[in-house]
């Protein structure tokens, strides 16, 4: 009896090797289930008949795979991307181009104009598609997603110039559309580049750009300053990624006029001789972000400051916003002329005051609406012409760096200058200006300067307290070393507190001259104290 059950242990045994021969034979792993669950364990227990239907169970749940047990024999293989045949990178299919596909020379020795156009319009589904070693082959244009606002096609296409120097003859055109990216590389423009004209220009057709800022943006009148027609747009949500364009002291950096929504982020222009980024009055919603801007690359104190020119960024669009800029080494740093935009985190540390310099110039637009907040006025400041609804704050003013409102028409209005900190050389110089040589203001309304912080330079405000000690019958309290404005006073808040018990009549007698005079109507000595707004 004992043989015998010993004979059928062994069967089972033998069994069971063949089973996990088999079950290695069709690449099957087993892992561990666990304690509670052992399926051999379980073939010792039991009759013959008993114990062969385990192993009959066994064996098919080894080869369906089930209950936990994976044949990697039936299993997907891993897909490893394949090089195309022809050795292409790009994909029409995917909407993604790329610069080696196109030819060129990605040294920035020869000229690749055309070779940037081709990519630039593959990418944008209006050229064809590049062949190998760079030929270009098909007429076809790609596909479209739809459209965005007011019909501009969705081309959803990137073009990628992978890091390498291209070298440029002339303005490389952006096609218009919608969706397209533009990415990774340095575009140079070469020595016979047209002078003035922009390496990259988005606009519906190609015309001379401007010589400079002022002279297309000094004389907008109001009506003009309305947000663009939808129907007007060209372009919408075009990108322009990790780019450095070297406008070799020929011209602008990127121009765009009618567009929508455009993005440039971790763009550097530098060497511009007129304007590195450019937004016509056309253009709308352009989001600047971590860029750098500078006609000559210098980290300050550059002993040829004083020869600095062109203009970091034009804004004559609307609604646009710079966030984390750095301006450095031109006449102006921000030029605005139109509404609605918002400057936060800008650092200007371009050409300085003393050198004839600006950071940020709002010329008259007649419909104002812009923020500078967070932002670092470095020994370069802000001029404002006629500003309506201006907003500083939080921003910080180094160098005797300063706020100037200059009156063109002698309209100051809804203008708040609050919460920012000042430091100077302690030469007198007035946080908050007043250039009249136009004519002075003559219409103030809702103008609020206030709680700066404010060392070594003269604090001004709108809003102020003063306290004036003295014996007889006249007291006068003088605003004139803070109050920005002249002579003018609108709300007064006096106390006077008399010594020795006195208990004189008093009154408010003049506020002329921004000059708070209170009289009484017996000698007395008295603390007179007072609180001005000149709003």
């Amino acid at each position: 009896m004992e043989a015998s059950k010993k004979a059928r242990q062994v069967m089972i045994i033998r069994k069971l090797v063949v089973m996990m021969a088999l079950a290695a034979f069709n690449f099957i792993s087993v892992p561990v289930m666990g304690d509670d669950y052992s399926p051999v364990g379980d073939f010792g227990r039991g009759s013959h008949k008993e114990n062969m239907h385990k192993m009959q169970a066994f064996k098919a749940s080894l080869m369906r795979g089930s209950r936990g047990f994976v044949s990697h024999s039936s299993a997907a293989p891993h897909s490893q991307p394949q090089p195309p045949k022809d050795g292409r990178r790009s994909s029409p299919a995917a909407r993604v181009y790329y610069m080696s596909d196109f030819g060129g020379d990605p040294t920035g020795v020869k000229d690749s104009t055309e070779h940037i156009q081709a990519l630039l319009l593959a990418a944008a589904g209006q050229g064809p598609n590049p062949g190998a070693q760079g030929v270009m082959s098909g007429a076809g244009s790609g596909p479209s997603q739809g459209s965005l606002t007011a019909g501009v096609p969705n081309k959803a296409g990137t073009a990628d110039f992978e890091g390498g120097t291209y070298k440029v003859s002339k303005p490389v055109q952006v096609p218009p559309g919608g969706n397209i990216v533009i990415k990774d590389g340095t575009i140079q423009a070469s020595n016979d580049f047209p002078q003035g004209g922009p390496v990259f220009d988005a606009s519906p057709k190609q015309a001379p750009p401007a010589e400079n800022t002022e002279s297309f943006v000094d004389d907008v009148e109001p009506a003009q300053l309305s947000d663009p027609d939808p129907s007007s747009f060209s372009f919408e949500y075009v990108t322009f990624q990790n780019i450095m364009i070297d406008s070799n002291h020929r011209g602008a950096g990127i121009s765009l006029s009618n567009a929508l929504r455009t993005s440039i982020e971790n763009v550097y222009v530098a060497h511009f001789s007129t304007t590195g980024i450019n937004v016509h009055p056309s253009s709308s919603e352009t989001y600047i972000s971590n860029s750098f801007l500078g006609q000559h690359p210098t980290a300050g104190r550059d002993p040829h400051e004083g020869n600095f020119t062109g203009t970091a960024i034009n804004l004559s669009g609307t609604n646009n916003a710079l966030t984390d800029v750095g301006l450095f080494s031109s006449a102006v740093g921000v030029d605005v002329s139109g509404h609605g935009n918002t400057l936060s985190g800008v650092h200007c540390y371009n050409k300085a005051t003393r050198f004839g310099g600006t950071g940020i110039y709002l010329r008259k637009s007649g419909l104002g609406q812009n923020r500078i907040i967070n932002s670092y006025l470095d020994y370069t400041g802000i001029v404002a012409e006629d500003p309506l609804q201006l907003h500083v704050s939080n921003s910080f003013f180094r160098g005797d760096a300063f706020v100037a409102l200059k009156s063109v028409k002698g309209v100051v209005s809804g203008v708040n200058i609050v919460d920012n900190t000042f430091s100077g050389s302690s030469k007198g110089t007035g946080i908050v200006q007043l250039q009249q040589s136009n004519g002075p203001f003559k219409k103030i309304d809702q103008v609020v300067v206030d709680r700066n912080s404010v060392e070594g330079m003269n604090n001004k405000a709108t809003v102020a307290k003063g306290v004036v000690q003295g014996n007889g019958t006249s007291f006068t309290v003088d605003f004139n070393p803070v109050l920005l404005f002249p002579n003018r006073i609108r709300h007064v808040q006096y106390s006077l507190i008399a010594t020795n018990g006195a208990f004189p009549n008093h009154v408010l007698r003049s506020v002329s001259n921004n000059r708070v005079v209170v009289a009484t109507n017996v000698p007395v000595s008295a603390t007179v104290f007072a609180t001005v707004d000149q709003n």
